[in-house]
């Protein structure tokens, strides 16, 4: 029973106590006097009638119409005459009055006996006879009974109002603690509230500065280890100055996008050179040089911002090389951003914007999945080695080894994905997700998608879905599987997770649709997570109302691809995430590759600390799985532990 109820119920038993005991004194009180007045009453009407009967005792009629008349007159049992020479009744009247409404269990508990008088009538000097009357104390009984209802009719009154009064009084100084229930739901979702307004109540007072000092410090020991875990990867994969990546980090990513055919499996590497670095420095100095690198960065990372593929994929390898690793890029759309950054280099330079600003050169090299990370560096080395040594341009791309084909073809992929939206011909693939130290333990499956061409084949996501987000339909592909996942979903009772792209969070009709679809399913709730990868995150207050509108719904939210912004950390604590899957660009080689060790152990600190699920995207190797078993990361997906494949008895 809550503390709220227990107290209301206090104040009414408080309250009947109160009249319990106030009547019985009032009772006990009132009886004495009630017997008194009685007597008094029965001894008054003796006396009167003995007058009266006086010079009328040898009249029996006369007798007998004053004895009827006091008997009628009041509360009377009875009213007796007796002959005193004889010890006969002369006149005798009784009977029992009327109870007026007064219950025979009052008159039980009460136990109000009648009272009696008497007096003696006279015959000239001599006593003639002797008058007995005794009152019946219903007439008390009744008085008592009116103030026992009108002492209850004040109780309850007063109860109803203490009951109001006492409710809002107890709801208001009860508040802070629903508040600390929500501080600690609100902990169990990464979340930290804290209460400004101290309630006035001294005890309540210190319980909520001592919740509120919990949360700060819980936030405080978080923020810490959030910027702890985002200043290591600022000095592992971090240039110090442009403030782009650095090589380690371009190598780690060129690695993990090549060979992860769930992604993007095509695009391109842009290779661009500073030329003459070294003459540079000892014109005009390091401090100018420097400022050069740093414009040169800049303007990468404005041209390349209308390609969200290569967000956090601008790096500066070495020296005066810069390199944009831009997967699903076409090959219009890789001309376009080359001469784009030609042409903004030559007007940095003919603007004097930097007076030491020298000719850059640019190669391009096309990659696909399953190319070898160094023959595609060899490949776009070549290209800019042919840049350098033709005069008529600063950039060169090179071809695909083979022929254009089918695949590539604008139209081809336009007519191919629109009839398989329409005739939903897309497959569902699960991908195992389980527990690190029992790989036997699925924790979910993964839903992939996979395309079926009019010749029956299959088509890894890779390929599609860059040709999807050009068009505008991965909206369109979202809802699909969604409905797909849902009606999968009734034939088992496995767990699911199933990622939407950054067309639906962007499009409020699109994600409205996604809401109505989950609100019909929200049975299904506990069993379905939906993932958005790092790079698709929209603003801060756009995805905390998206999770608290699917929190509602039932179902909950998870981030994959996690790490290349760290320090956001300190504010998806607030969303309350299922999990975080780490992106495998950091888990490939770990047992080889120290710094990627220490930067997943400060992640795994900072989500350790707010009770935050991890889970390691592209586990490959025995090696890798012994060193996330050793950090104690909760779960693991990759190759290793099944390839993605169509539902069969999981």
């Amino acid at each position: 029973m809550s503390l709220f109820k227990q107290l209301l119920i206090a104040i009414c038993l408080f309250l009947v106590v109160a009249f319990s005991g106030s009547f019985m004194v009032s009772l006990e009180s009132s009886r004495t006097q009630y017997v008194n007045q009685l007597r008094s009453h029965a001894q008054d009407a003796a006396t009167a009638l003995a007058l009266s009967l006086t010079p009328n005792i040898d009249d029996p009629a006369m007798v007998e119409l004053l004895v009827s008349s006091i008997f009628d007159s009041g509360y009377y049992a009875s009213i007796r005459v007796v002959d005193l020479a004889t010890d006969k009744t002369i006149v005798e009247r009784s009977g029992i009055p009327d109870n007026n409404g007064v219950p025979n269990w009052f008159v039980k508990l009460i136990g109000l006996e009648p009272a009696g008088g008497d007096a003696l009538v006279s015959r000239g000097w001599e006593q003639a006879a002797r008058v007995e009357v005794v009152s019946h104390p219903m007439f008390a009984l009744a008085k008592l009974w009116q103030s026992a209802l009108g002492s209850l009719g004040w109780l309850l009154l007063c109860g109803a109002v203490s009951v109001v009064l006492g409710g809002l009084l107890l709801r208001r100084q009860l508040k802070p603690l629903d508040y600390m229930v929500k501080q600690s739901h609100a902990i169990a979702r990464r979340e930290f509230l804290s209460l400004p307004d101290l309630p006035r109540t001294p005890e309540l007072r210190r319980v909520v500065q001592a919740m509120n000092q919990m949360v700060e410090k819980l936030k405080a020991l978080f923020q810490e280890q959030a910027e702890r875990s985002e200043k290591l990867r600022t000095e592992s994969y971090q240039d110090n100055l442009t403030g782009l990546a650095n090589r380690r980090y371009f190598e780690m990513q060129l690695n993990a996008r090549v060979s992860n055919p769930e992604e993007t499996n095509s695009g391109y590497l842009l290779l661009l050179r500073v030329k003459d670095l070294a003459g540079l420095n000892q014109r005009l100095g390091g401090q100018r040089t420097d400022q050069l690198l740093q414009a040169v960065g800049e303007q990468l990372l404005r041209q390349c911002e209308p390609y969200p593929e290569t967000h956090n994929l601008v790096t500066r390898i070495r020296g005066g090389e810069f390199a944009v690793l831009a997967p699903g890029l076409m090959r219009e759309e890789a001309l376009q951003l080359a001469q784009n950054l030609e042409s903004t280099l030559l007007s940095l330079q003919a603007t004097g914007a930097s007076d030491v600003t020298p000719v850059a050169y640019i190669g391009l090299a096309p990659f696909n999945h399953g190319d070898a990370p160094q023959t595609l560096l060899t490949l776009a080395d070549q290209a800019l080695a042919q840049a350098e040594a033709q005069g008529d341009s600063s950039w060169v791309c090179l071809d695909h080894s083979a022929a254009a084909s089918v695949g590539d073809d604008h139209h081809a992929w336009h007519r191919l994905l629109d009839q398989a939206l329409t005739q939903q011909r897309f497959e569902l693939y699960f991908q195992p997700v389980v527990a690190s130290q029992d790989t036997q333990l699925v924790l979910h499956y993964k839903v992939l998608s996979r395309l079926q061409d009019e010749d029956g084949h299959t088509i890894p996501a890779g390929r599609f879905l860059p040709w999807l987000e050009r068009f505008g339909w991965s909206a369109r592909l979202d809802r699909l599987m969604l409905e797909q996942v849902l009606k999968q979903m009734a034939n088992h009772s496995h767990n699911l997770a199933l990622n939407l792209s950054a067309a639906t969070l962007q499009d409020p009709q699109a994600l409205n649709r996604i809401y109505d679809l989950l609100r019909q399913h929200s049975n299904l709730g506990p069993r379905l997570t939906l993932e958005i990868g790092e790079e698709q995150l929209p603003e801060q207050q756009v995805l905390e109302q998206m999770t608290k509108r699917l929190r509602e719904l039932g179902f909950s939210l998870s981030l994959q691809r996690f790490g290349g912004r760290f320090s956001m950390i300190g504010n998806l604590a607030r969303l309350g995430l299922a999990y975080l899957k780490i992106d495998g660009s950091y888990i490939r080689a770990i047992d080889q590759e120290s710094d990627k060790r220490l930067f997943i152990e400060a992640i795994q600190r900072a989500a350790h600390s707010i009770d935050l699920p991890l889970i390691a995207e592209r586990v490959e190797t025995e090696g890798e799985l012994k060193v996330i078993r050793e950090m104690g990361i909760f779960g693991v997906q990759g190759q290793l532990f099944g390839e993605p494949a169509p539902w069969k008895l999981h």
